[in-house]
């Protein structure tokens, strides 16, 4: 199971694309578990990230979504950003059928389409933390 997920900053404010918010959104993606992150851009007012579980049978990813929203938010660097987060976010389960490499190609651009760089290579604050595959069950 792969899932796509957005989560946008609270009045799409934006915070997040400099290297200390990508600093913290890593450690707080390794702390929580629950769910693995594969891909991810992180652009100024959002962040696209894919993700799948990190245990069987998976545990809820709108606890985990939560999770590290809040452990972001309690050790974010400026406390005058906050509330950091829009409450919901949105998440896609990925069917047998789509492409994780296509989609992906599709989020990578994009920093290209918000004008922010010319090519996707560019754009610092996107990575890889999990190798995902799927996973039959």
């Amino acid at each position: 199971m792969l899932v796509f997920v957005t989560v946008c900053t609270k009045h799409r404010r934006p915070l997040l694309a400099n290297a200390a918010a990508h600093a913290c959104l890593l450690d707080v993606w390794r702390q929580v578990g629950h769910w693995m992150v594969g891909r991810y851009v992180i652009l100024p007012d959002h962040v696209h990230l894919f993700c799948a579980p990190g245990v069987w049978p998976p545990e809820s990813l709108t606890g985990w979504i939560g999770c590290w929203k809040n452990l972001a938010a309690r050790s974010w660097p400026a406390s005058v950003e906050k509330p950091l987060w829009q409450r919901d976010g949105w998440d896609t389960q990925l069917r047998q059928g789509e492409s994780y490499g296509a989609k992906w190609d599709y989020v990578r651009t994009n920093p290209v389409r918000h004008g922010l760089v010319d090519d996707p290579d560019e754009w610092p604050h996107q990575g890889e933390m999990n190798i995902l595959s799927w996973h039959d069950r």
